[in-house]
């Protein structure tokens, strides 16, 4: 007989069959806030919609019944106080939604789903409609206040808010001097707000309230409110509270206020779980599945006659193999039991109550809907796909290789510490050893999906916690078999998955996913005792391996200061250690700007031939020369004693690691600060070059920059002509060169012979004259407007440039007038004779007045020192003769300290000059 598959049977909800959807989280959790204010999703607001798909669970039916019951004034056999109690997404404000539906709509609400029932356990033939108020801690903001500029009275405190909710502008007026002396109301005053009237108060998220206020000294006024609250509830009022039990979300002073509060609730009232139970599979269908059939006993839906024939089979199949799968279900019970998890199998569902509730973080409730909601539409597309035709939805179906399922399945637990384990060994790449043993396997076992179902089982089985993290083989087949199934072949297949598993681990045919394989277990332990050092090394070297030589620049490797960075007429790439990070912002600019602007205690003349390149994000470097120095230390100390295998994935690894520091090399050292334009430094963020973008690092940097015009392989007479220094009539051939390293003016060039080009190709084409100077300072030659290779420009000290406008002038003063012919005195024919051949001089026609020695003192305020060298100094350079003789005088206010004194000898000293300074 051929099982109809399920989703041929009954179907998703309509969220779940849009295929091009993304299922939201918020689908499977209310804010109690957003329904009072009318904003909540449909499936929470409307109150018909929100029954039609509500589980009445005991615990929810005992709770909304006694409820009810004090509502209408009966007092007997119910509490005023309900304290409700589960660990996080166990289905609290699902159940304070219910009561605000039911005490706001009153007997309207008697024809929805399951209301009856509250009714008749309440035994008041309707549902009272009450004043209700809603107290949401993680909204009400205490500071800020609720309310003032909308028409309604700003509130500051919880029974500010929760009187005006209940009785307007009448219920603040009782409260309105404590609210504003944040002062929680005596008994009194609390009865008069309460009134007579059938009242709900809700308090949802409490105790985030409470921890954010404590400094504010509300957590105990708020604290001696609730307390007078609960002493002064009339016959008809009830408060019902939610207060978290996971330690995780709680300080110490959390943990405090929370017994403190929880006692004195359970003290005045009565604490109810809201955890379902057995009772979450009729929860979980209810809320994923649309039913078209009527609602039985106990509130369960019915199923239809192909689910029943389904569930039957299954039941059949189990009892024939019933001695292979003892301690699962009961046999006489089993038909019942798939009856109760359909579509489900039942070991799905009961993975998450026998081990995964364990978990600290997993939400029993909301945390099982999100994911199976995940899994029954990852599932019904790939059934309309005609993929897969299974009968039921079994653990060993879970869609794994979906990445977004498997982060959430991570988020339950806690942590993903297992999806290496996860996506190696099961599913999640192509190479994953469960798909690839169905792959080749033979069609029965790759139809069914063996290995991949068996490999998935082990993981929920042994992954949900510390209690018997295992999964035994009799859970292995109560999982994965049913009709259609050999259980002969688990064997085989556990077989095959124990042979090319890595992270799969045997003990006694128990079975389990581990973290790590035991060669990985002994590289964790050898990265957590690599040396420091030799992690530094190691970065280092790739570092410097990475950012290779060249012959265009100069590299200076992790200098901490900037008198170990050269200062000279080249491109220097000063390249900071991972220690000297740009990631904090302020220390890497300070950083760049003393390297590029000093060289020791000087002023640094070559600024602009600094490049400073630091990394950030430097934990990928640690983490990657850790890694292999840890699974070099492995293979040195037992390489040999490992297995084939082991030693083929140990030198994979140590291959890999060290790719990988290389690869975080280029990632890290993307951040560039160079002198701009303005004379600023600035940081140049690169990208994320990916090695083998380039030659180098250097090249994935220069690449950009040279589109940014900072570099530029060429230069022209233009640049030249553009840049002339407006106090330079003749400009040094040095000093044009020196410019391009020293001024932000000029673009950046490698190659010195660029510079060569631009003078060769200006004089050449007549828009720059280059002269040989004599040392006496006059014209030996003048070249203009002739053809002059570059290789006969030199920056020598006697070359200059000169403007095109200087060098016609000088050509022009060097022509010999020549004299016009005699007048004729007899009338005869008189013929001129030829004009003599011009004679160039080497010197200027008009000599200018010359002087042996000029002199000149005086005092130069400190702003003008650099001027001074550049306007008046720099001119006197051309040729010999300059001395220059320096008197300081310095007498700071506060005197000079000994460390300063001696600093400015050691200074001297390294200049070469007389280091003797007089101090008094």
């Amino acid at each position: 007989m051929s099982l109809k598959p399920w989703y041929d049977v009954i179907k998703p909800r309509a969220e779940m069959r849009d295929l091009g959807r993304a299922l939201d989280a918020g689908e499977f959790a209310v804010h109690l806030d957003e329904v009072r204010d009318g904003r909540a999703r449909a499936d929470y607001q409307k109150p018909e919609l929100f029954f039609s798909k509500t589980f009445l669970a005991a615990n929810l039916l005992d709770l909304s019944s006694q409820v009810v019951r004090r509502l209408s004034g009966e007092a007997e056999g119910t509490s005023s106080v309900f304290n409700l109690a589960t660990q996080f997404g166990g289905g609290k404000t699902h159940a304070l939604t219910l009561l605000w539906h039911l005490a706001t709509s009153g007997p309207q609400a008697s024809v929805w789903t399951g209301v009856p029932d509250i009714i008749k356990r309440a035994g008041t033939g309707a549902v009272p409609k009450a004043n209700v108020a809603v107290f949401v801690g993680t909204e009400f903001d205490s500071l800020a206040g609720r309310g003032g500029d909308d028409g309604t009275p700003k509130r500051y405190t919880p029974w500010g808010e929760i009187a005006w909710q209940l009785r307007g502008q009448e219920g603040f007026d009782l409260v309105a001097e404590h609210d504003a002396q944040r002062t929680a109301p005596g008994g009194d005053v609390v009865r008069k707000v309460l009134g007579d009237q059938p009242t709900l108060i809700m308090m949802d998220e409490l105790m985030n309230y409470v921890s954010r206020f404590r400094p504010q000294k509300l957590g105990d006024q708020f604290y001696n409110f609730l307390h007078i609250l609960t002493e002064n509830l009339g016959q008809r009022s009830v408060l019902v509270v939610s207060v978290p039990a996971s330690e995780l979300e709680m300080t110490q002073e959390d943990h405090d206020d929370y017994n403190r509060i929880t006692k004195m609730l359970n003290r005045k009232g009565r604490a109810i779980p809201m955890t379902a139970g057995s009772e979450t599979a009729e929860i979980i269908r209810r809320r994923l599945f649309e039913w078209t059939t009527p609602v039985g006993t106990h509130g369960r839906v019915l199923l239809p006659k192909e689910a029943t024939a389904i569930c039957k089979a299954q039941a059949e199949w189990f009892l024939q193999n019933q001695g292979l799968m003892t301690g699962t279900i009961q046999a006489e019970h089993a038909q019942a039991e798939f009856e109760r998890c359909y579509p489900f199998h039942p070991a799905l569902l009961s993975v998450f109550e026998r081990k995964w509730q364990v978990v600290p973080k997993f939400q029993q409730t909301r945390g099982v809907l999100k994911l199976l909601a995940m899994w029954v539409a990852r599932a019904y597309s790939e059934g309309t796909k005609k993929l897969h035709k299974d009968p039921i939805i079994t653990l060993g179906t879970a869609p794994l290789e979906d990445s977004i399922f498997r982060r959430e399945v991570f988020a339950q637990l806690g942590n993903d510490k297992v999806e290496a384990a996860v996506i190696t060994d099961i599913a999640g790449q192509p190479a994953a050893h469960a798909l690839r043993l169905d792959q080749e396997a033979h069609d029965a076992v790759r139809k069914a999906r063996l290995h991949q179902q068996v490999a998935s089982v082990i993981f929920f089985e042994s992954n949900g916690g510390t209690v018997k993290a295992e999964a035994t083989t009799t859970e292995i087949r109560f999982a994965v078999g049913g009709p259609g199934i050999e259980l002969g072949e688990l064997e085989t297949v556990l077989e095959a998955l124990s042979d090319a598993c890595y992270y799969l681990t045997i003990e006694k045919k128990a079975y389990r996913f581990s973290i790590r394989e035991n060669l990985n277990k002994r590289f964790a332990d050898r990265k957590a005792v690599v040396p420091s050092t030799q992690v530094d090394e190691m970065i280092r070297k790739a570092v410097e391996q990475e950012f290779k030589p060249r012959s265009d620049v100069d590299r200076v490797f992790f200098k901490a200061k900037s008198g170990d960075v050269p200062d000279k007429q080249r491109i220097t790439f000063v390249i900071g250690s991972p220690e000297q990070g740009a990631d904090n912002e302020v220390t890497a600019m300070k950083y760049a700007e003393e390297i590029i602007r000093h060289a020791g205690n000087s002023s640094r003349t070559f600024k602009s031939g600094i490049v400073v390149v630091l990394p950030d994000q430097t934990g990928p470097l640690y983490e990657s020369a850790r890694r292999a120095l840890a699974w070099e230390t492995i293979w040195n100390e037992v390489g040999e004693d490992l297995d084939h295998q082991q030693q083929t994935l140990t030198k994979e690894n140590i291959a890999k690691a060290k790719r990988d520091l290389r690869d975080a090399v280029w990632r890290a050292y993307k951040h560039v600060f160079l002198l701009d334009k303005d004379n600023t430094v600035k940081r140049h963020d690169m990208g994320t070059p990916t090695h083998g973008s380039a030659d180098s690092p250097i090249g994935a940097i220069l690449d950009p920059l040279h589109t940014l015009d900072i570099f530029s392989r060429t230069i022209t007479p233009a640049q030249l002509i553009k840049n002339w220094p407006p106090a330079f009539q003749e400009w040094p051939l040095p000093s044009v060169r020196d410019a391009f390293y020293a001024s932000p003016a000029f673009p950046r060039v490698l190659n010195p012979e660029a510079i060569k080009d631009a003078i060769a190709k200006g004089v050449s084409d007549g828009r720059l004259g280059y002269v040989e100077v004599k040392s006496d300072g006059t014209w030996d030659r003048l070249r203009f407007e002739e053809s002059t290779p570059a290789s006969e420009v030199t920056f020598s000290d006697g070359a200059v440039l000169v403007t095109k406008e200087t060098a016609r002038a000088w050509r022009e003063s060097q022509k010999k007038p020549v004299p016009a012919p005699p007048p004729s005195t007899d009338g005869a024919e008189v013929t001129p004779p030829l004009p003599a051949p011009v004679q160039v001089s080497s010197q200027p026609m008009i000599q200018p007045e010359l002087f042996n020695t000029i002199e000149w003192e005086g005092d130069i305020p400190p702003q003008k020192w650099m001027m001074f060298y550049n306007k008046v100094l720099a001119k006197l350079t051309v040729g010999s003769g300059l001395k220059l003789t320096v008197k300081v005088d310095a007498s700071p206010e506060g005197g000079i300290s000994k460390a300063k004194l001696q600093e400015t000898k050691n200074a001297l000293q390294e200049l070469g000059l007389p280091f003797e300074v007089k101090a008094s």
